[in-house]
């Protein structure tokens, strides 16, 4: 049998698999199919849509498994996640192999927020896996097929090594971040109304020994960058009657770094700001482990969702706006350190989520001021996540809101976006990475004109512009000259002063047209004094030289 995991992309509360990240799915699959000695390839969605016959490749394997399904709303740069079309193409057009259909996909689809999700019970798939993908599709080549098939943890255990080879079939790789599970379920026993992770059940955690061995198997196989994910909230793993156990974490932080020794990223996601705030002591201790063993420029997304107390109590949402401060205060004071130029180790980052019960104009007002309130008590956030819900019919809010999508007012929505954007967003990345900062490791993803546009590997990575032309997949490390509302415009390291085009010196504080001008005109300089004498005011490079090629006087 050959068979073909076909990735279409997924987006859950406490999971990402759109590139260049890699989900657990399709690794904890390759590993049910090698179990069985099934011979198996990967494709991304991407790919396929880049094949011309594309049907035909479908066509040409003995079974299919198509893992989809976004539940909450997103941008992507790095993938387009399959379409509804594309689905319902592939559901009627492949007719040779069995099709199984598996993921958040099974919840409906639904590509943006502010909709109510489309079902896919319909779709002429053969089988639509509604318990767990791997235990569904371990069951269906046992010959005992169980659409509500649950896999535990010692099932995983196997499946997630065998399984971790399929990373280097993805067409980004080694450039890939490989999310990887941790637990899952909600700790909480009253849940937001929006949310899906509380449809899983029971809060469960992954043994420590686990989730290193499946990172050592990743490691093995050439994958350097890694994300704790698939947990809502990492503050709470292998938490002891509900308190959290600061042992556990630092001992999975200490064996990942063990076993993965040159790893380029390792970084987390979710935290719950209730949970941070309540057991105060205990979190400020898991925020130092995080920071000690992480890498620069991690972010702990806390889902605030609302700072209006009328939406926070309608939606049984997580924390009130004085625990989600007192959340951001603790994660500042335990991981908001630097290690030399680079960004801080360890941010917080907030969610908010318009389209939800109880929401008025006043809840626009109230979270603006809620995050101003931020930036005026010197706290430092490093992602603003701003959101349309997205409704699904086994949530609580599908009942409340009648089975109608949510009302947002658009004009009202983005009229406050654009406030947040520009007088948080922007004067907050001004303290987050200022002028000098060391961003390691950006990859170029497109070139318009003499602007090339890249991301570093990581969590929430800031998008840089460095104004000169570079080859696309050229990987550099720059230090930041200057501030978008989400992004920042860079200069590559070491900068060749020598040879840098026009628009890169200008690009320099303080320099400008005339004096880069001058540069250019003056250049090649044969040490920094020489560069230095050239300027009329040699101050407004001074703080650059340490970036320079060229040598001290005499060198």
């Amino acid at each position: 049998m050959r068979a073909l995991i076909f990735d279409g992309y997924v987006d859950e509360p406490a999971c990402f698999g759109v590139p260049p990240y890699i989900s657990p799915y399709p690794r904890y699959i390759a590993g049910v199919f090698f179990s069985h000695g099934v011979e198996v390839d990967y494709i991304t969605v991407d790919s396929w849509r880049a094949k011309e016959n594309k049907f035909s490749f479908l066509n040409s394997y003995d079974m299919l498994v198509v893992i989809a399904g976004l539940t909450v709303p997103g941008r992507y740069r790095g993938g387009t996640p399959l379409t509804l079309s594309e689905l319902e193409e592939i559901s009627f057009s492949v007719r040779r192999p069995f099709k199984l259909l598996c993921g958040p996909i099974k919840h409906g689809y639904s590509l943006k927020g502010g909709k109510l999700a489309k079902g896919v019970k319909d779709l002429p798939f053969d089988l639509l896996a509604l318990g767990d993908p791997c235990a569904v599709l371990d069951s269906h080549l046992k010959g005992l097929t169980n659409p509500m098939a649950k896999r535990s943890y010692a099932d995983l255990k196997r499946w997630a090594v065998l399984g971790a080879s399929i990373i280097t079939l993805h067409e980004s790789f080694p450039r890939v971040i490989c999310e990887v599970e941790t637990g899952r379920g909600c700790e909480r026993k009253v849940h937001c109304s929006f949310c899906t992770e509380a449809l899983l059940g029971t809060v469960e955690y992954r043994p420590p020994e686990d989730v290193i061995e499946e990172i050592s198997a990743l490691y093995s196989f050439g994958c350097r960058a890694f994300r704790l994910g698939r947990q809502p909230n990492l503050f709470a793993y292998m938490s002891i009657e509900g308190r959290p156990n600061v042992g556990a974490i630092d001992a999975l932080y200490r064996g990942i770094r063990k076993v993965a020794p040159n790893l380029k990223v390792l970084h987390m996601d979710n935290a719950n700001p209730w949970y941070i705030a309540k057991y105060e002591d205990e979190c400020f201790e898991i925020a130092r482990v995080i920071s000690r063993y992480n890498t620069p420029g991690d972010t702990a997304p806390l889902g605030l969702e609302s700072a209006d107390p009328i939406v926070i109590k309608r939606n049984n949402l997580k924390a009130t706006p004085r625990e989600s401060l007192k959340a951001i205060e603790i994660i500042n004071r335990a991981g908001g350190w630097k290690e030399g130029r680079e960004l801080p180790k360890l941010l917080p980052g907030v969610n908010l989520l318009y389209g939800l019960p109880g929401e008025s104009r006043n809840t626009y007002e109230l979270n603006f001021a809620f995050l101003k309130g931020v930036l005026e008590r010197d706290l430092l956030l490093r992602r603003i996540n701003i959101r349309q819900v997205m409704v699904f019919e086994e949530t609580p809010l599908y009942e409340m809101l009648g089975h109608k999508p949510p009302k947002v007012n658009k004009k009202l929505f983005e009229t406050w976006k654009r406030r947040v954007r520009e007088e948080v967003d922007l004067p907050m990345l001004r303290k987050v990475a200022p002028f000098g900062t060391v961003i390691r490791g950006v990859i170029v993803e497109e070139v318009k004109g003499n602007i090339s546009f890249g991301r570093a590997l990581g969590s929430y990575p800031l998008l840089v512009g460095i104004p000169m032309p570079l080859k696309v997949g050229e990987e550099v490390d720059v230090f930041v000259v200057d501030h978008g509302h989400r992004s920042i415009t860079a200069l590559p390291i070491p900068l060749r002063i020598n040879s840098v085009p026009l628009s890169a010196l200008e690009a320099i504080p303080g320099v400008g047209k005339g004096r880069a001008k001058r540069i250019l005109e003056r250049r090649p300089f044969k040490n920094r004094k020489e560069l230095l004498r050239s300027l009329d005011d040699p101050s407004v490079i001074r703080d650059l030289l340490d970036f320079i090629d060229l040598p001290d006087e005499g060198d």
